[in-house]
């Protein structure tokens, strides 16, 4: 017996055991807290939230959906424990973007057949701040200048109608151009706003444009080139070859909308594609941003190309979190 009671006690359960409880993991599941929410109308552009909150018996992964009733926007959390409470500020996980709508409510767990469901009311959608280019809710900004080639099929201007991402309207280029890689151009200049300068900080690392950009399922060939030019010596002007030009191409990525975000420091100089050196002094001056100017376009072999843009936007401090 005394050979065995230092085994014994060895084995006893330490009553500070930090691991999981087994039941926590493998026990029977049961609703502990049915859905509920803390408010049934939620006003995101004055800064409301709506929590959502629910209890289980054990550890699960449960998964929230909202899902606009107008505009078919939705948004997914997906977590897990036993507890819910998601407190939820108006943001969208699948375009198009909340608007003032009813929405369904959604609460799931996996591995159980119930859902839980409720509804909550948007007054207002959530505000991004930032500075806003062009939403193209009112059109193209007249101040813009713009330059179409004379191809096939030409299809810039607006859209009012299909899978709109926010509001009622985005902004289309397409065609099919024979001789040249470019199909058509938008340049946007401060002064489309009444500005010499874009106002932004001079932190690069601060400041992030942004948009929303839609690449048909049936058209993989377009890219757009984001051009961002610098006027490094302030007299007012872009002169091409001695200031700071910095670009970027997009191209490719999933089918349908999505969100592009990119840190101002992080966009590269480039020549005919290829990184090269700034032709001014090389530094990201995102506070001396004189035009930014976006071009579409697609090998001259590969036919037909078309993309959209919407909800163009300079943000500070972080990505837009649409």
């Amino acid at each position: 017996m005394l050979l065995c009671f230092p085994f014994w006690n060895a084995c006893k359960v330490d009553p500070d055991f930090d691991g999981p409880d087994l039941n926590d993991l493998y026990g029977p599941f049961a609703l502990t807290e049915g859905l509920s929410s803390s408010r049934d109308s939620v006003d995101f552009g004055a800064g409301e939230s709506v929590l959502f909150t629910a209890g289980f018996s054990k550890r699960v992964d449960w998964t929230i959906g909202i899902k606009g009733l107008t505009s078919g926007a939705h948004k997914e959390q997906k977590e897990f424990g036993s507890l819910v409470a998601f407190d939820w500020k108006g943001e969208t996980t699948f375009f198009p973007m909340f608007r003032s709508e009813w929405c369904a409510v959604e609460l799931t767990v996996e591995n159980q057949p119930d859902t839980l469901r409720d509804t909550v009311f948007i007054v207002a959608p959530k505000v991004n701040n930032g500075f806003l280019l062009s939403d193209f809710e009112m059109g193209l900004n007249p101040s813009w200048q713009s330059f179409i080639q004379s191809g096939q099929n030409m299809n810039f201007g607006l859209l009012n109608s299909g899978d709109i991402p926010q509001g009622q309207r985005a902004y289309s280029m397409g065609g099919t151009v024979t001789w040249d890689w470019l199909i058509g151009m938008i340049d946007i200049p401060a002064s489309a706003y009444g500005l010499t300068y874009y106002p932004l900080s001079s932190n690069a690392n601060n400041v992030y444009f942004n948009m929303l950009m839609k690449k048909p399922a049936e058209y993989d060939n377009g890219v757009l080139l984001l051009r961002f030019m610098e006027d490094d010596n302030e007299d007012g002007s872009f002169t091409a070859g001695s200031e700071d030009m910095y670009a970027i191409e997009i191209k490719g990525g999933p089918d349908g909308w999505r969100l592009v975000s990119l840190k101002y420091n992080d966009i590269k100089s480039l020549v005919n594609g290829v990184e090269s050196a700034p032709d001014g002094n090389g530094i990201h001056e995102p506070n001396k941003l004189f035009q930014v100017s976006m071009l579409f376009l697609a090998n001259p072999a590969s036919g037909y190309s078309e993309t959209a843009i919407d909800y163009v936007v300079f943000t500070e401090g972080s990505p837009l979190a649409p």
